[in-house]
């Protein structure tokens, strides 16, 4: 009997540790328009041209840069002083206020271990254009990358300049959404299968 009561005590701490683990990793699936794998290949294709490498396609940072163009589209978190960087209060997320003082980083920083299995630090280039608020429009992969050419805080991210001289990338997801466009770069690589383009 004792041998009976200790077996089913095992079986059952057993179930929770699966289930405890099974909970714990995040089920993404993610594919790209023909537009967000055109901005992948420019952006490998300038840190080419800088004699830089290319950064290997990651699905979990492409997952929480889809969600996150959605968000600053749909439900326009980047309102008074918070800017592009910030996320609504409508999500499975936390709601960040990004401010330009940079005093909730933290929060953004997070995004890609909150959302994915990913479980380093992701780092945010954002761009809108002044129509980005038109229901039809959708910005391309070369208006994004000219516009971050043009901002020197984005273009050291991108090459690797500044304060992200000694910070190797390893992992970049893209993702845009009518008229907004982020990339998000990390230092650690993706475990998740490298994500395709949608049917």
């Amino acid at each position: 009997m004792k041998k009976i009561i200790a077996f089913s005590v095992l079986l059952m701490l057993l179930q929770i540790i699966g289930f405890s683990q099974t909970n714990s990793t995040k089920k993404i699936q993610v594919c790209l328009t023909e537009n967000e794998m055109e901005l992948y290949r420019l952006i490998n294709n300038y840190r080419q041209q800088n004699k830089l490498p290319i950064i290997p396609l990651s699905t979990s940072l492409c997952f929480v840069a889809q969600k996150h163009a959605k968000d600053v589209c749909v439900n326009k978190p980047d309102i008074s002083e918070c800017n592009l960087h910030s996320w609504s209060n409508k999500g499975n997320w936390s709601p960040v206020c990004y401010t330009s003082n940079h005093k909730q980083a933290r929060g953004m920083w997070l995004k890609p271990r909150e959302l994915t299995n990913y479980q380093s630090n992701g780092y945010e280039i954002a761009h809108s254009t002044w129509h980005s608020d038109n229901a039809d429009y959708i910005v391309t992969a070369a208006q994004s990358l000219d516009g971050w050419k043009h901002s020197e805080g984005h273009n050291q991210v991108i090459l690797n300049q500044g304060i992200w001289k000694n910070i190797p990338w390893n992992a970049i997801g893209v993702g845009i959404y009518k008229g907004y466009a982020m990339v998000w770069f990390g230092a650690e690589t993706d475990s998740e299968v490298i994500p395709l383009l949608c049917k």
